[in-house]
């Protein structure tokens, strides 16, 4: 695997960030959180400026579409990014305007935005539909979680997509769900990092201890392993088994991501003053996705070994 971004792969990120800078980030994250639940701006201009078309670009393809889910969800990007970038091309469905939800049949639990959602594309043991849905507030839950969430109504008429298609939107969910995770836990951990070389005790940075020094490289060696799993994924077109061993891996080091750069900073980046908890509580709603990590699991076991865990 190259490591490094390639020529057509550095400029199309140069520009997304550009774009983010503009239309995303902290302030933006924070205004959006006492306003709506769904930055319709900034979908707007990803689509018009052609993000949303990178996956059927020869020139791009997967990889650079999942490089651009992750460089959203780093600058806090409240779209339904993976479902636009990844799942629909995928499985060759037109782009759609609005909100999007994903959702496994049978899951009773709230899922991102829902009570905004245009459309809903829900995934069966084998069949996979794709129905209208009509915005309702009625099917909003309360959440602090940073993304809205909603519970599924169900839809009048469902449109049944062909054989093998639940397979796919399942897979390139746990893609685009870990390229996300990724780009927010290492903003996080920039966070923590940043923190410990500013704070003094002792007349010393914290970040000058080795106990300290040890926890920090352990973070970073969970961040790059779910970092190159996800884009090992996305390189080979979301396989079953590396798609489920990159989301097992990133949603099992985002619950030790979380845990250690709040001790690192000792709780404030619980306040709502300090960025970090924008980016630590998305994360939680990213791990109950797809059955959380004994479902990523699970999905592992029935790849590698061909049978039900």
């Amino acid at each position: 695997m190259d490591f490094e971004l390639s020529q057509t792969q550095r400029p199309i990120l140069d520009a997304l960030d550009a774009l983010l800078g503009r239309y995303a980030g902290v302030e933006r994250c924070r205004k959006l959180a006492s306003v709506e639940g769904y930055d319709h701006a900034l979908e707007r201009e990803l689509r018009v400026s052609g993000f949303f078309d990178l996956f059927d670009e020869d020139s791009v393809g997967p990889l650079g579409a999942t490089l651009a889910v992750e460089r959203i969800g780093a600058n806090l990007g409240t779209i339904a990014a993976a479902a636009h970038l990844l799942v629909l091309p995928a499985l060759g469905i037109e782009p759609h305007e609005g909100p999007l939800t994903l959702a496994q049949d049978g899951v009773e639990r709230p899922v991102r935005f829902a009570a905004e959602a245009t459309s809903i594309l829900v995934a069966g043991p084998d069949r996979c539909t794709l129905s209208a849905s009509t915005v309702s507030t009625d099917s909003a839950v309360p959440s602090a979680y940073g993304f809205s969430l909603g519970r599924i109504v169900p839809a009048d008429k469902e449109l049944e997509l062909a054989p093998g298609t639940a397979a796919t939107m399942l897979n390139w969910w746990r893609v685009g769900a870990s390229a996300e995770a990724v780009g927010m836990m290492q903003q996080a951990l920039d966070i923590a990092v940043q923190y410990a070389k500013d704070r003094q005790t002792f007349r010393r940075a914290i970040g000058s201890f080795q106990a300290l020094q040890h926890r920090l490289a352990e973070l970073t060696i969970l961040v790059e392993g779910a970092r190159w799993l996800t884009y090992e994924a996305a390189f080979h077109n979301a396989p079953a088994e590396a798609s489920a061993t990159a989301a097992a891996h990133t949603m099992a080091a985002l619950g030790r991501l979380t845990r250690e750069t709040h001790q690192i900073m000792g709780a404030i980046g619980l306040t709502r003053e300090h960025d970090l908890h924008l980016y630590t509580l998305r994360l939680q709603a990213l791990r109950t996705e797809l059955g959380g990590l004994r479902g990523h699991r699970r999905a592992l076991v029935t790849a590698r070994w061909g049978v039900p865990a």
